[in-house]
């Protein structure tokens, strides 16, 4: 976690972060050997970003679980204020707030159901069983037979479902369904370049790409006015 805020607290210089609030921990711990196979972890240091804001959540006056388990909103602390290389306000003492907030959305009661009993992956295996064939065509697609036979699967299976919910998940399911038989009909890295290619976070962030851009070049432009003015 504490790796993961202090790669996107080093873009936010100058790029676009795009996300969700992050959980707020920059601290480092010295663990010291004791006997008995034991070990003392002291809190040695925090992390810093390069503008000196502190990552690290207030954890002060709250109970353990609050801290690790309670409600995470924006913290960030009025009086740790910082500015970037390119002229950027940033706030320290709550994690890392994103430029563009953006929380994926959860899986609804049928998708749920679906992943739960692994309805895909007992599908496809069913699938490539009775054709007696590992391998799928290039460029193969879940058409509307293999989507039906998916249908026919899972009311054999006993899963229940109304019409409503069928239509209103058909795009997941054969999104899902090409992943998982990507898996077995080529090879497991094409099945995870479909689950990048369909992921809803992956396309916001490709969305943002443009604004990104601007952000990068005003950032740019900043820097070298400042070095020009200051003469370094």
């Amino acid at each position: 976690m504490t790796a993961a805020e202090i790669l996107a607290a080093f873009p936010k210089i100058s790029a676009l972060v795009v996300g969700d609030i992050s959980f707020g921990k920059g601290l480092v711990q010295t663990v010291s050997q004791l006997s008995e196979n034991t070990g003392l972890a002291l809190t040695t240091a925090k992390y810093y970003t390069p503008s000196g804001r502190l990552i690290q959540r207030d954890y002060s006056n709250i109970s353990f679980l609050d801290y690790y388990y309670g409600k995470h909103g924006e913290t960030k602390n009025p009086l740790d204020v910082k500015s970037t290389d390119s002229g950027r306000t940033v706030y320290g003492g709550g994690g890392i707030t994103p430029d563009q907030k953006y929380e994926a959305a959860k899986y609804n009661k049928f998708q749920t159901e679906l992943l739960r009993k692994f309805s895909f992956f007992n599908f496809s295996a069913k699938w490539f069983g009775a054709r007696n064939q590992a391998k799928l065509p290039k460029g193969w697609e879940p058409d509307a037979s293999v989507v039906n036979e998916f249908h026919e699967y899972l009311l054999k299976e006993k899963t229940t479902f109304t019409d409503a919910e069928w239509t209103e998940n058909r795009t997941w399911i054969q999104q899902q369904l090409k992943r998982e038989m990507y898996a077995s009909g080529f090879s497991y890295e094409d099945s995870q370049r479909v689950a990048i290619e369909t992921d809803p976070m992956v396309g916001k962030a490709i969305d943002a790409m443009p604004e990104a851009r601007a952000l990068l070049d005003k950032s740019k432009k900043l820097i070298v006015e400042r070095i020009q003015r200051d003469g370094r």
